[in-house]
C-alpha cells in the first residue's frame, strides 16, 4: 500500500499563486507536481478562504459569511412558521373553550334562582 503524501502550507500556498499568476496552466503544474487537477482546485478553493497561512480573498470571505447568513435566514424562517402555527392553534382552543362554555346549560344570570 502506498504512503499518503503530505504537502505543507507553503508548497500548496506557491502552487496556488504560480496557478493564480498563469504563467503557467493547471494541467503543467499537475504534470510537474504529480498532483491531480482536483487537487490544484482544492487547494485553490482553500487558498482563497484563507486557509493556507495566507489572507483571506475577500470575494471568499463575503461568500462564507452569505452562506452563514443563509443558514440564519433559515433556521429563523422556520421558528417563525413554527411559532405562528402554534399561536393559531392556540387561540384556536381558546375560542372553542369560550364556545363551549357559553353553550353549557346552567342557570341564566339574568333570572334569579327559584323562577
Amino acid at each position: 500500500m502506498r504512503k499518503r503524501r503530505t504537502f505543507t502550507s507553503q508548497f500548496k500556498r506557491e502552487v496556488v499563486e504560480e496557478l493564480l499568476s498563469r504563467t503557467t496552466g493547471p494541467a503543467q503544474l499537475a504534470r510537474r507536481y504529480n498532483l491531480s487537477s482536483s487537487l490544484l482546485y482544492y487547494w485553490k478553493n482553500q487558498y482563497a478562504r484563507g486557509k493556507l497561512n495566507n489572507e483571506p480573498v475577500e470575494e471568499a470571505a463575503l461568500r462564507d459569511r452569505i452562506g452563514q447568513l443563509e443558514q440564519i435566514l433559515g433556521k429563523l424562517t422556520l421558528e417563525n412558521a413554527f411559532l405562528k402555527k402554534a399561536l393559531e392553534n392556540a387561540l384556536k382552543e381558546q375560542r372553542e373553550k369560550k364556545r363551549v362554555h357559553l353553550s353549557l346549560p346552567g342557570p341564566h344570570p339574568q333570572y334569579p334562582k327559584g323562577v
